[in-house]
């Protein structure tokens, strides 16, 4: 059947792993497409997102004055670490109240659904398999995918958001006139006409600026975990080559065995950084919000 189709049963398998569980019940073949609705990636997103939200209240409803366990020294020194960048970052002592805590949120979120990535490729359809489940759900388990920072909607809906916060401080901050005033008069600052000339030449670049700001903020996110969860594909299909008991079987397996090992440990900092690099761009680009040109 491959033959026939032109694509190698490797291709097939990577291209299915591709495909989200949405409301078309196939793969969006267009860019952009709103009416496209992956529940995958909702599922797994607000999952994690709660984890997140019950991971902090219960380090909230834990924290003790007296002498702190590891669970809330762990949660402590990420505070910490997060309300000193938001510090140096944000000058704002009133935005800092919600900025900061949003910082952490988004670090953990983030971290929380990348990880997901270093569960195996195909765990969830043998465990759905074996308990009979997925006899009577095939779509779920052809159509899924586990790693919403790798469905470009996720990233650039949080991207989004941020773009959405620094307009709000900006307005807040600058006071309405002050903002339109930075969008027209920076960055090629002039007076009388020459001001005027340069207009639509100060506005143009600002709107560009803040949308490479927004676009690229989502897209590193999403390029980085895309290119990771294709590794583990191809890592997955050396030992998915076993035709038996022979000495090219048991080579690829031990080789999948080694390079999924190494892979998934330098993945780890793959995980955290990338949730790191978010935080901090969230927390610069809100904090150049407070700032005029």
């Amino acid at each position: 059947m491959a033959a026939a189709s032109g694509v190698s049963p490797q291709s097939e398998y990577i291209q299915h792993h591709l495909v989200h569980f949405n409301n078309i019940g196939e793969k969006q073949t267009a860019i952009a497409n709103f009416g496209v609705i992956n529940y995958d990636s909702l599922f797994w997103s607000i999952l994690m997102g709660l984890v997140v939200v019950f991971f902090l209240w219960r380090a909230a409803r834990r924290a003790t004055t007296g002498v702190p366990g590891r669970f809330q020294m762990f949660v402590e020194s990420l505070v910490d670490m997060v309300e000193e960048q938001a510090k140096s970052i944000v000058p704002n002592e009133v935005s800092r109240r919600f900025v900061s805590p949003l910082a952490l949120t988004v670090f953990l979120w983030i971290v929380m659904m990348n990880a997901l990535d270093l569960i195996p490729v195909d765990l969830l359809a043998t465990v759905l398999r074996w308990t009979g489940w997925g006899a009577h759900h095939g779509d779920l388990l052809y159509y899924h995918r586990i790693l919403p920072t790798a469905d470009l909607n996720v990233p650039m809906g949080m991207s989004l958001g941020v773009l959405l916060l620094m307009f709000y401080y900006g307005l807040k901050i600058k006071h309405p006139g002050g903002f339109f005033k930075d969008l027209v008069s920076a960055p090629f600052h002039a007076h009388g006409f020459a001001a005027v000339l340069l207009f639509p030449f100060n506005l143009l670049l600002n709107i560009i600026e803040y949308a490479a700001k927004s676009v690229s903020l989502g897209m590193r996110l999403f390029g980085n975990m895309f290119a990771g969860e294709l590794i583990f594909m191809l890592i997955a299909l050396l030992g998915g080559a076993w035709t038996g008991l022979n000495g090219s079987s048991i080579g690829l397996g031990i080789g999948q065995l080694l390079a999924g090992s190494i892979w998934a440990i330098f993945h780890i900092l793959i995980v955290l950084l990338q949730g790191f690099i978010f935080m901090m761009l969230t927390l610069v680009y809100i904090g150049q919000a407070h700032e005029g040109h």
